[in-house]
Parts: C-alpha cells; sequence; structure tokens
C-alpha cells in the first residue's frame, strides 16, 4: 500500500469517524437538516467555504485555467460577486428561519413553487454530486492504481454513508477540519511549485502572455457565458441558504458572509494559478512518460501535482497534504450537495404533501432513503457528460435559471406575483433541460454547456417581469414576511 493511499484512507476513517459520533446527537429533523440552528460563525465559515470550493474548482476550474489562462477566474468571479450580494441577504434569510428553499418559495408563491423549485434541486445537485464521485474516483486511481469505475463506486459508497449518519451535524463538524486544511495546502504549494520552476523567468520563457490578461483573448459573450453560470448558482445555492438557517443568529450569518468571500477569492486564485504553472510543466514531454500529463487529462492536474509533487519543488509532506486537501474538497461538496436535495425532498414532497402528520423519527428515516436513492441517481448522471466542465455549467444553470430569479424577486421585488413566480421557475429550468436533452444526442452541442445560462436565464427573468406586469398584485399576507418594516 502507497503512502498516499495510506494517508487517504486514515484522512477519510477520521471523518467517518466524527460523523459516527454526531449521528448519536441527532434528536430529530432541526439536528439533521439545520444542525440545531445553533452553528458559530467560524463553523459557519468554515462549512461555506468547503462547500463552494468543490470539484468544479479543483478540477474542472483548474482545467479551465490550463486552457485559457487567469481569464478562467471569470467563472470563480461570478460565485466572488454572488456571495457579496449574498452579504445584504444573510440577516434577512436567517429571520425567515425555514428549512429550504423551496420552503422560502411556497411561502412567497404557491405549492408549485415548491413542487418545481424541489424538483429543480435535486437534477442539478445529484448532477454536482455526481462529478464529486469522479473526482474521488482519480483520487483512487492516482494513489492505489484502483481502476477510476471502481474509485468511483467507492467515493460514492463512503459520501453517501457520511451523509446518511447524521446529516448537517456531521458536516459542520468536519467543515473546520476540512477548510483548514483545503487553506493550507493550496496556498502553501502555490510559492513552492513558482519557486521551484525559476519564478518569473519560467513564466516569461513557457508560458502565454495572454494567459495573464483580463479577457484571456476571448469577447465578452465568453466572459458572459462562463461567469454567470456561477453567479446565479451562488445566489439560489440551497446548500448556502441552509447553512444560513443553521447559523445561531442573523449576526453569526453575516460575519460569515464575510470571511466567506475573502477565503473563496484567495482558494480559487491560488488553484488557478498553481493549475497553470504545474500544468505548464507536466504537460512537457521531456518530463518522462511517467509523470507527462496530456491536455486532455489537465482536470486532474492539481491531484497529478499531489501525486508527484517532488517534481515541481513540494516536498511528500507538501503532496500528502495536497492529497488530503482534495479528499476534502471532494468529500464536503458531496456530502453538502447530496444532503440538501434529500432535504428537500423529505421536507417539501413528503412532510408537505405525504405525510405532514409524520413523527421526528419517520421524518429522520425517510431524508437517510432518500440520501441512498439520490446518491444512485448521482452515480447514474455520470453516464451523460463528456466533461466535469460541463456537468458543473450545467448544474449550475439549472439552479440559476430556474430558482435564482424567482428567489431573489422574493426579496427584493415586491411586484413579482405567484404566476410571475411560477412561470419564472418553469421556463428556466425547462429551457435548460430541453437544451441538455438535445445536446446528449449530437456530436457537437447545439448550444456550448457554458452559454446554456444566457438563453435560460434570459428568458426565465423576461417571463418574471411580464407576467408579473401582467397579472394583479400580491396580498400583503404573500410578501410580508420578507419585508418586515
Amino acid at each position: 500500500m502507497s503512502l498516499f493511499f495510506g494517508i487517504v484512507l486514515l484522512y477519510l476513517a477520521l471523518l467517518m469517524g466524527i460523523s459516527i459520533v454526531k449521528s448519536r446527537s441527532v434528536k430529530g429533523q432541526e439536528d439533521f437538516m439545520v444542525a440545531g440552528r445553533s452553528v458559530p460563525t467560524y463553523k459557519l465559515v468554515g462549512t461555506l467555504l468547503c462547500t463552494w470550493i468543490g470539484s468544479g474548482s479543483l478540477l474542472a476550474g483548474a482545467g479551465l485555467a490550463t486552457q485559457v489562462g487567469l481569464s478562467e477566474l471569470w467563472m470563480a468571479a461570478g460565485a466572488w460577486v454572488g456571495i457579496v450580494v449574498v452579504f445584504f441577504l444573510a440577516g434577512k434569510v436567517r429571520r425567515i428561519a425555514q428549512y429550504t428553499v423551496p420552503d422560502i418559495l411556497e411561502l412567497r408563491y404557491n405549492k408549485w413553487a415548491r413542487i418545481l423549485g424541489t424538483i429543480t434541486i435535486v437534477i442539478a445537485y445529484t448532477t454536482i454530486v455526481g462529478y464529486q464521485f469522479r473526482g474521488g474516483g482519480f483520487v483512487l486511481n492516482l494513489v492505489a492504481d484502483i481502476p477510476e469505475w471502481q474509485g468511483v463506486i467507492l467515493t460514492a459508497i463512503f459520501i453517501i454513508t457520511f451523509t446518511a449518519f447524521a446529516g448537517m451535524l456531521s458536516i459542520v463538524a468536519v467543515d473546520i477540519i476540512n477548510g483548514t486544511i483545503i487553506t493550507l495546502a493550496i496556498i502553501g504549494a502555490l510559492p513552492l511549485v513558482f519557486s521551484s520552476l525559476g519564478g518569473t523567468e519560467f513564466i516569461s520563457a513557457n508560458i502565454d502572455p495572454s494567459f495573464f490578461t483580463v479577457m484571456g483573448g476571448h469577447d465578452w459573450i465568453w466572459v458572459m457565458g462562463v461567469f454567470f453560470p456561477t453567479f446565479l448558482l451562488l445566489l439560489g445555492e440551497s446548500n448556502m441558504y441552509q447553512k444560513f438557517f443553521s447559523a445561531k443568529n442573523e449576526r453569526s450569518a453575516r460575519t460569515a458572509v464575510i470571511w466567506w468571500v475573502i477565503g473563496t477569492i484567495v482558494i480559487e486564485t491560488a488553484i488557478a494559478s498553481l493549475a497553470i504553472l504545474a500544468f505548464t510543466h507536466f504537460n512537457n514531454p521531456l518530463v518522462g512518460p511517467e509523470v507527462f500529463l496530456a491536455a486532455d487529462e489537465a482536470e486532474r492536474i492539481i491531484l497529478h501535482t499531489a501525486r508527484y509533487g517532488t517534481e515541481v519543488g513540494i516536498p511528500v509532506i507538501g503532496g500528502l497534504l495536497l492529497i488530503c486537501a482534495a479528499v476534502a474538497i471532494i468529500t464536503s461538496t458531496g456530502n453538502s450537495f447530496l444532503l440538501a436535495p434529500s432535504t428537500n425532498l423529505t421536507r417539501d414532497i413528503y412532510q408537505r404533501f405525504i405525510n405532514p402528520e409524520a413523527s421526528e423519527r419517520k421524518v429522520v428515516f425517510f431524508q437517510r432513503l432518500m440520501v441512498l436513492i439520490l446518491g444512485i441517481m448521482a452515480y447514474l448522471l455520470l453516464t451523460q457528460f463528456r466533461t466535469i466542465l460541463d456537468m458543473a455549467f450545467t448544474a449550475y444553470t439549472m439552479v440559476g435559471a430556474g430558482l435564482t430569479p424567482a428567489l431573489l424577486a422574493a426579496f427584493l421585488w415586491k411586484r413579482v406575483t405567484v404566476a410571475g413566480g411560477v412561470a419564472s421557475i418553469a421556463t428556466g429550468m425547462g429551457i435548460t433541460f430541453v437544451i441538455t436533452l438535445i445536446n446528449s444526442f449530437l456530436t457537437e452541442p447545439l448550444v456550448p454547456a457554458n452559454y446554456i445560462i444566457l438563453p435560460a436565464a434570459g428568458a426565465s427573468i423576461l417571463v418574471l417581469i411580464v407576467v408579473s406586469l401582467s397579472t394583479k398584485r400580491d396580498g400583503q399576507e404573500k410578501w410580508g414576511r420578507f419585508y418586515p418594516n
């Protein structure tokens, strides 16, 4: 057994041990879904950071950076700007104190908004969980030479089991550890690689100067295509709202957002920079066939750098830390994005329509069952996409176009109506689904994954405005809790 594989097993055992211990504290749905609404600021920062920095950043974002340079950060910047907007909503979201985003949608609109919102989240989040499974397969293939498909299955089993034990209580408990590991590993690796490769001389001699320009040689259409999926996803991100509901008070929620945006900017910039430097080295045939990384495997560059870190100045202990960071990123994001849709199906379908009088014990059992079923769905979705980047953009667009316009309107626009909100959700979700389905049957996509957000979100917003202005204003019983003053 290799040293790297042994460290991965030890780290996973630590995380699972914490989850098992925390499972003893679950007394009912409030503990399982929102950690008893008692999460302090520092834990909230850790879990928000770990949820957002997932395989979308570690694999898809890093892979894109190797192709376009630092202009990849337009994709990350969508989240940064979204987090700043969220700062002004966090207190209000916590004040409403629901369990899920569909709770908010029904509160402001009606039961159909809840149902459509739940469907949107389930499709999008199981897709996101799916590429966490694939990321885990990459890791196990790299450190233990386990066939990738077997690594995907083993990762799926771990994430499903971990999430089912203690829900939000376990996720919040381990994410403060995960967040620390991620920050130390990524930020520590970058200066080591930069210095080892030769610093600015290496960059000027080997890297295209356009990699360090604002646009990277692209036009504004491309920029909007990569910026808006993450921006709109962040604003409608069900995990984020569920974690705000977990905060002990409004002040904790708002303070956590400030540190969250700082941490996200630093870590995602470091990941992109590390990917560019390391790929320039490992993509050179002169390094030798055993460590060479081909262009079509660029999404693995951070993992590859961890495994062969001594080639670029990272000591073995630094490589081990970086592998643990990768495991932390994949598992923490997988756990959170599996918990959120299971909460939606439990709260928004089972409790709301099937068994409103269900006991606390039945609710927790049903949610654990949903964790298992959704985990299997996430595994099956892996076969429907060409790359992790395509999966990420599709999932981001599903939420960003389907949920975000109606959700933001609930907080920011009194004139939005029930009909406008429901029509907006259906339009954004429907257009994203139809284009993705058509793309799956074509050799060349009808609309590339990173551009689907433009027609889908544009139509969703247009329908929201037109239908709302064309229908009768809602009464205060609909918007009163969103504008208490």
